[in-house]
């Protein structure tokens, strides 16, 4: 087991004792940023909740259940990373308290959740961010902490088939002091709908527009190497074979070498910091008024040193008023511990992903404030 991951489940462990040292019991009702859960005061708040959806939130929403079930001792949570599409399709069946998703709602889904919400429809509200790693296993080149270089034109064209082997020219002209093999290079793309391709196409289509003909989407575009499910899946399959390449949520990577990709002048490796620059300077998508959805429109294309592009912005998806009164209550209090300083603090320490920035957090907290539970 690798440094970073017992770190990761030490802090887990750690911030659960801390948790159910602190719970007592006290009042349900609390004003939006000031969760229960992040105070380390017990809920009143019982029942079984369930959600669902993408694969790449799974390390945070385990650790958020940790905590908050630690505070909130008569609540129980389970959470599937069946991925984004299949997170979002359970959630406007109603089978679901909320779904997690790495690509932003679709006019479709928004309209289907009407069905699902008792007044009015689906809305999204960013919760984690984090960088997605270009990572590879390839024998005496990749290691945890190794990087290669590559602009955005080399990796779209690896994922589209057009560069197969590992010391094509392009690669080795941005990495003169690796002695890279002829090793063929083998995709591994995911196999299910998936907000991660989502935003992975989206940079592929914004930073390499001539060598990337296809559209930014949740479904892999091309028939070009092997498909598996789920991020797990994609590190599980990288890590079969020699040659081998990918994109995950960086705190999967583990051992792999990942890529540092080309941004202006300079090659910037993924990092939970240079993820939160590039989303925090980031344009909000222009909404209706009255909307609660807060989305952002990344700029995959940056050119600002030190952004790091290949980034989720993860969302979690809520209803403005549910059938159910208490699954209301709970999805309110849920996504306000998230949310709050100690949610986001507690996903970073177990994940090593980026806190939200202030005005991100304002906009969401009060988009989860008018929830109604009643």
């Amino acid at each position: 087991m690798h440094s970073t991951m017992l770190k990761r489940i030490i802090a887990v462990v750690s911030s659960l004792a801390v948790t159910t040292a602190l719970a007592a019991c006290g009042d349900n009702t609390v004003p939006a940023g000031s969760s229960n859960a992040s105070k380390g005061k017990s809920s009143g708040i019982a029942g079984e909740f369930h959600g669902a959806g993408a694969s790449s939130q799974q390390g945070a929403v385990e650790a958020w259940i940790a905590t908050y079930q630690g505070t909130h001792r008569h609540t129980k949570i389970a959470y599937n990373p069946s991925g984004s599409g299949a997170g979002v399709s359970t959630f406007v069946t109603g089978a679901i308290a909320w779904a997690g998703t790495d690509a932003p709602l679709s006019d479709q889904q928004i309209e289907q959740s009407k069905s699902v919400c008792k007044s009015g429809s689906a809305f999204d509200v960013p919760v984690y961010v984090s960088p997605i790693a270009v990572t590879f296993n390839l024998k005496g080149i990749s290691g945890e902490g190794k990087h290669l270089n590559m602009d955005a034109g080399i990796v779209a064209g690896i994922f589209d088939g057009k560069i197969t082997q590992w010391n094509d020219e392009a690669i080795k002209a941005q990495n003169p002091k690796v002695s890279l093999p002829a090793t063929p290079i083998t995709v591994v793309h995911r196999s299910d709908k998936s907000g991660t391709t989502n935003n992975f196409t989206s940079y592929l289509k914004a930073a390499a527009p001539n060598d990337w003909p296809h559209e930014a989407q949740e479904n892999w575009p091309n028939e070009v190497g092997q498909a598996a499910k789920g991020t797990d899946g994609i590190i599980s399959s990288i890590g079969q074979a020699d040659g081998t390449i990918g994109y995950a949520d960086e705190a999967k990577v583990g051992d792999f070498g990942t890529v540092a990709v080309k941004v202006g002048s300079d090659y910037v490796a993924p990092s939970a910091q240079a993820a939160a620059k590039t989303v925090n300077a980031s344009p909000l998508r222009a909404m209706p008024k009255g909307s609660k959805r807060v989305v952002v429109d990344v700029d995959y294309a940056t050119t600002t040193a030190g952004n790091y592009p290949v980034v989720s912005s993860s969302y979690a998806v809520a209803c403005p008023a549910y059938k159910d009164a208490k699954t209301g209550a709970f999805v309110r209090d849920w996504l306000d511990y998230i949310l709050s300083d100690k949610g986001q603090e507690v996903a970073a320490e177990n994940t090593g992903s980026a806190p939200l920035g202030g005005t991100l957090t304002q906009k969401a907290l009060k988009s989860v404030s008018e929830i109604r539970a009643k």
